[in-house]
């Protein structure tokens, strides 16, 4: 049938959310790390009803966000996308300077469309979209723990008011009371706002049945604009309906282990949670880093002795206050960039050592990690939780690795060992 849609993520971690929810509606998905260097026309054919390209994108300068997104448009137009998809945070991870707006207006100059929607709704992760404020749970997002963040602090819920500081063109909204009435409600609002010179509209939605009308809504739509919810009301655009075969993986084997860069309030529950079970675990410092102790070797020293009793966390997960006063001795982007680096390595060196089931914590780490181990594609498979599937790579030597990439915010408490559990069952 060939792609028919085209996905573009800002990050890693919400590149395999993103097709966890198109594989849970009926799609075979494959997520490429990166736009790859030859196009289309140069590479086999991808065997997938839905193409991710996973960026790296989030946080670096508008500008270079800009052209990493329409190369990877000019990639998915070439290999025949209908319809494209820029996926951004369910928590609308931005600053003022963007990158969701600047990034969303270059995607519709370039594909000459004057009009697209923006919902990071994902009611079944707790985010919703009411009156153009985004929720989180039950609290306002400049109320929860995204105020701290230390890279994109959201101290706005107005998603008007937050996507117009970055954009040129006007911003609208479609509000519940529209969404509820259906497709053809939302598509006559749509129309009044091209009147009125809207570009982007915010659209509401509480609950995946809003999800699913918006979804038809945008049927004609060249470009949407969303987090990972929307996903669930496309696929039957094209007639998919849900399929366990489009999420099978081969078997998972080997040994298992965590690595956790996120300083998430979800990822810091998680870690604490292994900790209490009694799980080996090793915290990676940033100040030893910076002090030139080898702190990757003696991770690995660490985990080596222990992966065959059982999952190992590495993690260098800590609470705001702890991050603020690391950040405060060596630059908010100094220590990022040490941690990434620390624990790409220290990923590499667990895969060394034989494990292939690895999950990773954090949308930046992830992305230093799967670039550290070279893995190019990924085949989306199961959901553990909301947003967070296994992923199947093919390593250079030719075995398996299993991948689950997920976001700091994603995941109950004990989503580490409820991961390996799937595997399991899996196997079996």
């Amino acid at each position: 049938m060939g792609i028919r849609l085209g996905c573009i993520a800002d990050d890693f971690t919400g590149a395999t959310d993103l097709a966890n929810n198109l594989v849970r509606a009926g799609m075979r998905v494959v997520q490429l790390i990166d736009v790859p260097e030859e196009g289309p026309a140069g590479q086999r054919p991808v065997d997938a009803d839905a193409v991710v390209i996973a960026l790296k994108s989030r946080t670096v300068p508008a500008a270079e966000a800009v052209d990493a997104s329409l190369r990877a448009l000019a990639w998915l137009r070439e290999a025949g996308a209908e319809q494209i998809y820029f996926k951004y945070c369910s928590t609308f991870d931005s600053t003022p300077a963007g990158n969701i707006g600047p990034v969303s207006e270059a995607l519709m100059e370039a594909m000459g469309t004057d009009f697209t929607i923006a919902t990071p709704a994902f009611p079944d992760n707790g985010r919703t979209v009411f009156k153009g404020h985004l929720f989180v749970g039950d609290v306002l997002l400049a109320d929860s723990g995204m105020r701290n963040h230390p890279l994109t602090p959201m101290t706005d819920s107005n998603l008007v008011s937050v996507l117009g500081a970055q954009t040129k063109g006007a911003v609208g909204l479609i509000d519940h009371a529209v969404v509820a009435a259906g497709a053809e409600a939302v598509r006559g609002r749509v129309d009044e706002l091209r009147e009125a010179g809207v570009r982007i509209a915010v659209a509401d939605a509480v609950s995946n049945d809003d999800l699913v009308r918006l979804g038809a809504a945008v049927r004609g739509l060249p470009l949407v604009t969303a987090g990972s919810g929307l996903a669930i009301g496309l696929p039957v655009n094209w007639g998919f309906e849900p399929s366990l075969e489009a999420a099978r993986l081969p078997p998972a084997h080997g040994h298992a282990a965590v690595v956790s860069g996120s300083v998430s309030v979800a990822t810091n529950r998680q870690v604490r949670e292994f900790l209490n079970s009694g799980r080996p675990a090793f915290a990676v410092d940033p100040l030893s880093i910076a002090a030139g102790e080898d702190v990757v070797g003696e991770a690995l020293a660490f985990a080596a002795a222990r992966l065959g009793d059982g999952p190992v966390l590495v993690y260098s997960t800590e609470a705001p206050e702890a991050v603020r006063t690391v950040q405060g001795r060596l630059g908010a982007a100094e220590a990022g960039e040490l941690v990434e680096r620390a624990l790409a390595a220290v990923a590499r060196g667990l895969v060394d050592r034989g494990v292939r089931r690895l999950v990773v914590a954090g949308g930046e780490t992830s992305g230093a990690v799967v670039r550290a181990l070279g893995v190019t594609a990924l085949r989306i498979g199961p959901q553990i939780d909301p947003g967070v599937p296994w992923c199947a790579a093919r390593l250079a030597g030719g075995d398996t690795l299993h991948l689950a990439l997920k976001s700091g915010n994603f995941g109950g408490p004990a989503f580490f060992t409820a991961a390996f559990g799937l595997t399991a069952r899996e196997a079996s």
